[in-house]
């Protein structure tokens, strides 16, 4: 390392000469500049003290009403506060009106009213304006006195205004702070720029002197020589004006070339030359060189202290090209590596995983890609062993080429390397097409075709999970002329092997789905029963990412009344949907009681908390999340529907006329939170409505609030006397995702209601009596809706049940007959006691009656009101065989 020479401390530097010159300078120029406007204020103050007392005088000595107030008998009381308001908006320090002998009207200190006036005024009784500087009352004063003329051109008065010379140079004083700030300013600007200059000028000298910058230039040249990177520096002109001796040996130039225009040196390449010549930035271009490969650096120069060109550097990049290029193919393979396993196993498909396998390879790695899948993996079973594989992805840089088409099922013939493979298990590449007998077996023709078409080089390789063979990937080469290679290999197995643990979840993911939905579809009811109480239409739709727990149901109960029923179990998958069947079969158990919705309700919680009971001791503590549901009870006669709703959706109620409300239904807990009543709310229906039930599924979506979801199935159900299938359909098509993330149920009854032609009531007096006039009446009835034939049994059962209420029960007896699919004969009263079947002895009088009731009717049974209770009975209506064989069993039971 090259000492720095030492500089004599006691001789100051030239740049220390020329800062200290140009501080003084710079001084010297701010002293003066300041001087200047010091001396200029001064100036300025004065004439403008000047010029503003001779405006205030003139002005005010030609005020209207000033010659009045001077022949005023007393002109001072009149002028005075006139003349010092004008004072203090004129900004003066006085104003002074006075008669021709100079006596004062007028002064700020009123004192000096009626005395003589301080100055000159004998030149303005001759008609002049006379400006002044006197030592007056208020100490040195500039003044202007300007006379006071009659209409007839003599002088009646004088007016003198002017400023105190404290107040003029006061506001020279008070620019001071403002010149000295500036003057301060620019001498700090000025000795910083000073300091720049200087400090540059230390920069770019060093402290050096002519010697030592000479023999700087010697040690920078023999460093631009000995250096192993060419420099060449090139001028404007296109003449090369500096090479080192590795640019000569890379180039090849000749000893003297400096000097000569660039395109002309002989044994330059061409594209160097331009490059060069060109002057335009390069970096790090490639330019062959005989059998060199040279990396280009080049800048142009726009130096303002020399001539303008351009300065390139060269370096031999042979050897790192070749290391480049092997370490470009490593980090090619590894992108394509990382992007197989991002890219493939998106999704839980076998078909959409085998095409994310071709789709990936194809062109990085192949031009063409298909893959084989045994049929029994794409509907999630394991391969059976035999050679039938499907094509189940395809994926080439053109479509017109002549291998399998997707969807194909193929048989690969033992000689083929598929077989081979699908069979042991391991790769083969086939570098030559048009060579491979085994592969041409087959299918000679179309193997002709596809050498034909160019390919012709492959690597088979099975797809591979857990020991079993899924399948088989194809990767096939056309474009590029070289064959697949023995490296090429081990990276087709890296992608298939990934591929395949992707393609075997898929598939068992594939089974336990399809099993699943199989369980739950199993659950749910496969056809409703047909009612004459509604118009039902329905639909369920289970999640895409796995089977849910949602269900609905209609369910028949006595008196032509349907039960609707929608519910959700919390969670996904095969627990979800066994834990649906649990509580649907409950629901289906209750429905049977005839309990009202909150009741059932109140049972449907008791029991989720028992499931969750149990599993929590069995699975150590952890428990079911719980359901919701929605029960509702529709009575066509009535026009009533009783609604309640365990943590569940409200429904929607489409009117007739097409008016969409979601009644405002007490929101009860999820079922198995326990502790909490439920809540029942009656709604009347007129014929038609429409009582729409749905999970949550149908309106909830990732990035929609539920409150829009609810909006839209308002706007998409506002259509009167659509049918419920149409219904359905359009609910679907308007709030359903296309992969929907949790399981959709969705139930739409329309409601009926029973008039007069199939209903029939009475009220019944409480007096034996009036037994026989309800046998009489209902007998008249079943004669107009031609069921006499049920006469006899329909008059035996009132006979029992209104006897029994008569004896047995309290208030009111109402009877109805309700003619649906059955004939229902209920018996109404306000006592909550039922009664009780029993087997009567061979000597008792009585207690047979409820045992005929039972064996007349298809069905009977007890359901309570608020009112009191309803014991109902149901014949089924006359068949080809008539009533005959019943009455005839009934009596040979009671003669046995």
């Amino acid at each position: 390392m090259t000492a720095q020479p030492r500089i004599d401390k006691r001789q100051r530097s030239v740049a220390g000469q020329v800062f200290l010159l140009q501080v003084v300078v710079v001084v010297l120029l701010v002293l003066g500049a300041v001087l200047a406007l010091l001396l200029q204020s001064r100036h300025d103050g004065d004439r403008e003290a000047r010029t503003r007392s001779i405006a205030v005088a003139e002005t005010f000595a030609q005020t209207p009403g000033l010659l009045a107030a001077l022949e005023s008998p007393d002109p001072a009381r009149v002028l005075q506060p006139i003349t010092e308001e004008t004072r203090k908006a004129a900004g003066v320090d006085f104003i002074v009106v006075m008669d021709t002998k100079g006596i004062r009207y007028t002064h700020p200190q009123p004192e000096r009213i009626g005395k003589r006036f301080v100055g000159t005024i004998e030149p303005s009784l001759a008609g002049e304006v006379i400006v002044e500087s006197v030592d007056g009352p208020l100490g040195q004063e500039v003044q202007a006195v300007v006379p006071v003329t009659a209409p007839n051109g003599s002088v009646v008065g004088l007016v003198s205004a002017g400023l105190t010379v404290e107040s003029v140079t006061g506001a020279v004083y008070q620019q001071l702070p403002v010149i000295l700030g500036a003057g301060a300013a620019a001498l700090a600007l000025a000795m910083a720029g000073t300091a720049l200059a200087a400090r540059r000028l230390k920069r770019q000298t060093h402290l050096l002197g002519p010697a030592e910058l000479a023999r700087m230039y010697e040690h920078h040249d023999a460093v631009l020589h000995a250096v192993r990177e060419g420099v060449v520096i090139i001028g404007d002109d296109g003449r090369l004006v500096l090479a080192n001796d590795e640019a000569r040996r890379l180039l090849e130039l000749d000893p003297d070339c400096e000097g000569q225009r660039v395109a002309d040196l002989p044994g330059l390449d061409a594209a160097t030359a331009d490059l060069l010549a060109s002057g335009r930035a390069a970096t790090d271009e490639v330019q062959a060189a005989a059998d060199r490969l040279l990396v280009v650096n080049q800048r142009p120069t726009h130096g303002s202290a020399g001539p303008t060109g351009a300065v390139a550097t060269i370096r031999d990049s042979t050897e790192l090209q070749a290391l480049t290029g092997r370490a470009e193919i490593a980090r090619t393979r590894l992108k394509l590596l990382y992007d197989a396993g991002v890219g493939i196993g998106s999704t839980l498909d076998v078909r959409r995983t085998a095409q994310e396998l071709a789709d990936v390879a194809v062109p990085r790695f192949a031009d063409f890609v298909t893959v084989d899948i045994a049929d029994p993996v794409l509907h999630g079973e394991e391969p059976n062993g035999g050679g039938t594989m499907r094509r189940t992805g395809v994926s080439g840089i053109r479509d017109d080429h002549p291998l399998y088409p997707l969807d194909r099922l193929i048989m690969f013939v033992p000689s083929t390397p598929q077989a081979r493979g699908l069979g042991s298990g391991r790769a083969e590449v086939v570098t030559d097409l048009s060579q491979a007998p085994g592969w041409q077996a087959q299918d000679p023709a179309r193997a002709k075709e596809i050498v034909e078409y160019g390919i012709h080089s492959l690597i088979t390789v099975p797809l591979q999970a857990r020991g079993v063979v899924l399948g088989v990937a194809n990767f096939w080469r056309s474009q590029k002329p070289g064959a697949f290679e023995e490296e090429d290999l081990s990276l087709a197995e890296e992608l298939v092997a990934r591929a395949a643990v992707s393609v075997d979840n898929a598939r068992r993911y594939t089974r336990e789905h399809a099993l699943a939905v199989t369980l739950q579809r199993s659950l749910l009811p496969r056809t409703l029963p047909e009612r004459s109480a509604v118009e039902v239409a329905h639909r369920y739709l289970p999640a895409q990412s796995g089977v849910g727990g949602d269900w609905f149901d209609v369910i028949p109960l006595p008196g032509s009344r349907v039960a609707l029923v929608v519910g959700d179990v919390v969670g996904h998958g095969l627990h979800a949907a066994a834990t649906m069947g649990r509580l649907r079969t409950a629901v289906h158990n209750f429905s049977t009681l005839d309990l009202p919705p909150e009741e059932i309700l109140g049972h449907l919680d008791d029991l989720v908390g028992g499931i969750d009971q149990d599993e929590s001791n069995c699975d150590g503590g952890q428990e079911m999340t719980g359901a919701t549901c929605l029960y509702a009870i529709y009575d066509p006669v009535s026009r009533r529907c009783t609604m309640a709703r365990a943590g569940h959706l409200p429904p929607a109620v489409v009117r007739p006329d097409g008016t969409v409300e979601f009644p405002d239904l007490p929101a009860g807990p999820p079922l198995g939170l326990g502790g909490m009543p439920f809540e029942a709310a009656e709604l009347e229906l007129a014929e038609g409505t429409q009582l729409v039930l749905y999970t949550d599924g149908l309106i909830e979506e990732r990035g929609r609030d539920i409150d829009v979801g609810i909006e839209e199935l308002r706007r998409v159900l506002a259509h009167p006397g659509r049918p419920p299938e149409e219904s359905c359909q359009a609910v679907l098509s308007a709030l359903l995702p296309a992969r929907p993330k949790d399981d959709v149920a969705l139930l739409i009854a329309r409601a009926r209601v029973f008039g007069p032609d199939r209903v029939a009531e009475w009220d019944v007096p409480r007096e034996p009596s009036a037994v026989a006039g309800t046998r009489a009446a209902a007998a008249a009835q079943l004669d107009e809706w031609g069921l006499s034939e049920l006469a006899f049994s329909t008059e035996l059962i009132l006979s029992e049940l209104v006897t029994n209420a008569i004896r047995y029960g309290s208030g009111a007896i109402r009877v109805r007959l309700v003619n649906d699919h059955g004939l229902t004969c209920e018996v109404a009263d306000g006592s909550s006691t039922s009664p009780h079947l029993r087997y009567a002895a061979t000597m008792d009088e009585g207690g047979r009656g409820l045992f005929l009731v039972a064996k007349m009717a298809e069905r009977w049974g007890t359901r309570y009101t608020a009112e009191g209770k309803i014991i109902w009975a149901q014949q089924a209506l006359p068949g080809p065989n008539g009533d005959g064989e019943a009455l005839l069993d009934l009596f040979d039971t009671e003669i046995m």
